[in-house]
């Protein structure tokens, strides 16, 4: 497929020149930091998360990195007092995103009275859930408390409000809500509801905003396995919306709690009524969504799929052959539909007893599902009486028993899933940016240390929808001249996990593509041939 492009235009030189036009500069490459969620598989440090680059800056001396703060902390003055404090504060790193907490936009509200030593700012996490927050807290109190004229430290902790990246694109039932994660198996049998469960009440233990959608028509779990007062859904007869139950803080939706139980029904209907469900619902802010997705990869999953903006999945198994081919489809339709595998769950993989443990189903599917797909993280579930026994008697187990060793596995997938999503979020906001200094589009290749430049106007020209493109035909409807050489886009805002949206002056909307692909070359030549072809 040919460019779009006059034998006399100019080329885009700094697509592969080792330095921008206009005096612009290339940012410095990247290089993984890791942070293992998990303390207890240390020996995992060694694989690299698949869903964020991250920034070197953790190796970089203060006072360089300092003269870049004072423009990401728009709220805080330039003066001498403050520049000290932002200095202090740069010291802290985030582990996650691999920059200091300054560059990451966490500094909010800073007041400094000079006379009196006082120093009062409030740290803004990205989720109420963050596993280090009290570490951030300790850490700003003495890195400012260090400078020689501070006397007193107030530091307040808060969380961003709970939003989608892309609100505006979504049903108003879920514009609230900051991420949705699907627990998944494709196979029924494997505990697939037992893990959704106990990681929703992990989360809302953590301090997150959390509800629970139920997504299995033909067979619900979920009023099994809680027990809220009110066990049946209300509808709001002004706004025609459905109003969730709840149970210990977390919202609860399930198709057992219509009144209905266990439906009847050919696959379209199945379809609508899963849509009107979740869309209609008043979820209120949420900071997690937990939806227990039913098994298959039919129908009722790329409805799922295709209505909400999953931000990541969680995948169950079990250790016999047999579930993890079922496993592997689920996996590779969560690819296709670009929604990041963050983490694999083996449940039922062993028990002990008389001081051995002993694996009564074999071993392997679970750590073959992370060699095979290259999912980072892999959580063992032992065989229990007390997990299963929770499932039925309505209470979860991390609730029945927060220190017990069930517990303390969910704690560790919950700081998989809080890190991991919060990852995701960080590189879908950041792809792809305009940078006004420099009049070009940044572009971040995901799973790749790369970063390259591109001609407004070059993307533009060659936008091959139909408007630009004759479908039939397929002649050119876009002319060259059409569009001006100085042309600038007015928004690029984030479409799902790897596409954006952007809205150029005359009003159009183009939607752009960023490959994910297992290899990191593939991946940069793929992603320069859909924004170029």
């Amino acid at each position: 497929m040919q460019l779009l492009q006059a034998p006399s235009s100019p080329t885009l030189p700094f697509l592969n020149s080792k330095s921008p036009p206009n005096g612009g500069k290339f940012l410095p490459k990247k290089s993984s930091l890791m942070f293992n969620c998990n303390p207890s598989v240390a020996s995992q440090r060694h694989e690299r998360f698949n869903w964020l680059l991250l920034n070197s800056s953790i190796s970089s001396p203060i006072s360089t990195r300092a003269a870049s703060l004072e423009a990401n902390a728009s709220t805080i003055s330039t003066g001498t007092a403050e520049k000290d404090v932002l200095t202090a504060l740069s010291q802290i790193i985030d582990p996650d995103f691999g920059t200091d907490i300054v560059s990451c936009g966490f500094v909010k509200d800073m007041d400094i009275n000079e006379p009196s030593g006082e120093v009062s700012f409030r740290l803004e996490l990205t989720t109420p859930a963050c596993p280090i927050k009290d570490m951030f807290e300790k850490q700003a109190n003495e890195v400012v408390a260090a400078l020689p004229w501070v006397r007193k430290v107030n530091v307040t902790m808060s969380a961003q409000p709970a939003r989608p990246i892309f609100a505006e694109q979504l049903p108003m039932g879920l514009r609230t809500i900051s991420n949705i994660v699907a627990v998944s198996s494709c196979k029924g049998g494997v505990g697939k509801s037992t893990v959704a469960v106990n990681l929703a009440y992990t989360l809302a233990d953590m301090g997150a905003r959390v509800g629970i959608f139920d997504a299995d028509i033909y067979g619900p779990s979920l009023p099994t396995m809680v027990s809220p007062e009110n066990r049946q859904l209300e509808m709001n007869p002004e706004k025609r919306t459905i109003i969730p139950t709840e149970y210990l803080g977390v919202k609860l939706v399930s198709f057992g709690f219509a009144g209905q139980g266990r439906a009847i029904m050919r696959g379209p209907m199945v379809s609508g009524v899963i849509n009107q469900l979740l869309t209609t619902t008043e979820w209120g802010e949420l900071d997690y969504l937990v939806i227990d997705m039913p098994p298959g990869t039919g129908d009722i999953q790329l409805t799922l799929c295709q209505v909400v903006p999953l931000t990541a999945a969680v995948i169950v198994t079990t250790p016999q052959k047999l579930a993890f081919i079922d496993v592997a489809k689920g996996v590779r339709m969560f690819s296709k539909l670009k929604v990041p595998c963050i983490a694999v769950v083996e449940n039922m993989s062993h028990f002990d007893a008389d001081g051995k443990r002993y694996y009564p189903f074999g071993r392997g599917s679970g750590s073959q599902v992370v060699q095979q797909f290259g999912i980072p993280h892999l959580f063992d579930l032992p065989i229990r009486p007390t997990l299963s026994a929770s499932g039925d008697s309505g209470k979860p187990e991390v609730t029945a028993d927060p220190q017990g060793e069930v517990a303390k596995t969910f704690q560790n997938l919950g700081v998989c899933v809080v890190q991991q999503c919060a990852k995701i979020r960080q590189q879908v906001s950041t792809a792809v940016t305009y940078d006004k200094s420099i009049k070009a589009i940044r572009v971040k290749v995901p799973d790749s240390d790369e970063e390259f430049l591109l001609h407004p106007a070059t993307v533009r020209r060659n936008d091959r929808s139909a408007q630009s493109v004759d479908e039939w035909t397929g002649e050119q409807k876009l002319q060259y001249n059409d569009v001006p050489e100085d042309i600038e886009p007015e928004d690029i805002r984030p479409m799902g996990n790897y596409a954006v949206s952007i809205t150029w002056p005359d009003g159009f909307s183009q939607l752009r593509t960023v490959s994910r692909c297992p290899n990191k070359k593939e991946s940069s030549r793929r992603t320069k041939h859909r924004w170029f072809n």
